[in-house]
């Protein structure tokens, strides 16, 4: 199977957000941000926008994978292929035409039933299919009595140790805040694994904040970067700077120190008996902010490693969930760090696999600034909803 432009679109992107958390913890860490420029709107972005007005331009593609994600399709489920590629902009299938229809029925339901809270999204009916299940599913087994799949009596509630002592332990397993902080740069050297593929992949890492991945592919190389200030994407030549949302999410990714800032991202943690993993029992920790989307955080039982992080990432039609698993710990000059780990999103993932690690090897800044940006083309917006 090739590495399809869609599938490597998704790589590039998880790789710029794969351990984001969210807008509002980067704030948190790094005190009040300067005010920015307004962002644009879709309408101002996008040709054709009908449905989707007022939401920032830089909601759509995220809002376009929640579809796709929601209904299992791609996107030329909706939209017409063309000569030179995909056509927005263009009415003229029957299920864009739909789409609209049901995005507005969902804003409708949310509006009028649930005091405008989003609780119902696309996901809700269609599961992973493009058509609705109205009718309830026979299953081949006999149900479980009830008292078997019950909950278990209260006296038999699990005693949970509390989320400091959990993210401390953690912290203190791969090493502790002293050996974080004699770590300056990391270089590692790998494959990334995909739809039974395998390219070679690079991440430089210097601290505090500068990151930056290679990812050598037949036709040049995507580069996922961020400066200290600014993130940035390349694939084969073609430059993008991140949107307000990807760099903010890029600048915890780049945190070589983000086990030691763990407990100032969040301003409340919880803890709850978390899933098996691998075969390792866990402790799952919640972190919440007000307005924003948790992060899941499961601790080995055992070990106080971290084996799965999951976040959400907030669109215009709902949550998308992305789960990282970490796995392959080693020690690395005095700090543990995970030598493969996977990243996954409905419908797709990716695993990467570290063969070698260098630290504190000399890593010139210049190495992450962004190149320069060709101009725009005059007078052309791409299309949208």
């Amino acid at each position: 199977m090739s590495f399809s432009r869609c599938n490597r679109t998704f790589v590039l992107s998880a790789l710029a957000l794969s351990t984001s958390l969210v807008v509002a913890a980067t704030k948190a860490q790094s005190g009040a941000a300067p005010e920015s420029p307004a962002p644009k709107l879709a309408e101002q972005q996008f040709k054709n926008i009908k449905v989707l007005k007022g939401v920032p331009a830089d909601q759509i593609f995220p809002s376009m994978q929640f579809i796709t994600a929601s209904l299992g399709v791609e996107c030329e489920y909706c939209h017409v292929r063309g000569d030179k590629g995909l056509e927005f902009e263009k009415d003229d299938k029957k299920t864009k035409v739909t789409a609209r229809k049901m995005m507005e029925m969902m804003f409708a339901i949310n509006k009028e039933n649930f005091e405008g809270h989003r609780d119902v999204t696309c996901y809700s009916c269609h599961r992973g299919a493009a058509d609705p299940v109205a009718t309830p599913i026979i299953t081949d087994e006999e149900p479980k009595p009830e008292a078997e799949r019950g909950k278990a009596p209260a006296d038999a509630k699990p005693v949970l140790p509390p989320a400091d002592q959990l993210l401390d332990k953690y912290l203190a397993t791969i090493g502790g805040e002293g050996a974080l902080q004699k770590i300056s740069s990391r270089v590692e050297q790998g494959k990334i694994i995909a739809n039974g593929q395998q390219l070679p992949i690079e991440v430089y890492a210097k601290a505090p904040d500068k990151r930056l991945s290679i990812m050598h592919l037949p036709n040049g190389e995507s580069i996922t970067a961020f400066d200290g200030k600014q993130g940035w994407l390349s694939n084969a030549g073609h430059p993008h700077m991140m949107s307000a949302a990807e760099n903010d999410a890029a600048r915890i990714d780049s945190d070589i120190y983000f086990a030691a800032h763990l407990k100032s991202l969040y301003k409340k943690f919880t803890v709850v008996p978390g899933e098996k993993i691998d075969g390792h029992e866990t402790y799952l920790v919640i972190g919440r902010n007000e307005g924003q989307p948790p992060l899941r955080l499961y601790f080995d039982q055992q070990s106080g490693l971290l084996l799965r992080l999951t976040r959400y990432a907030e669109t215009a039609l709902g949550r998308m969930p992305t789960q990282i698993d970490y796995a392959d710990y080693r020690d690395a000059d005095g700090v543990k760090i995970p030598y493969r780990w996977t990243l996954a999103r409905p419908g797709n993932r990716f695993t990467i696999q570290v063969d070698q690690v260098r630290q504190n090897v000399p890593v010139e800044d210049a190495k992450f600034a962004p190149p320069p940006m060709p101009p725009p083309p005059p007078n052309q917006k791409p299309a949208g909803h």
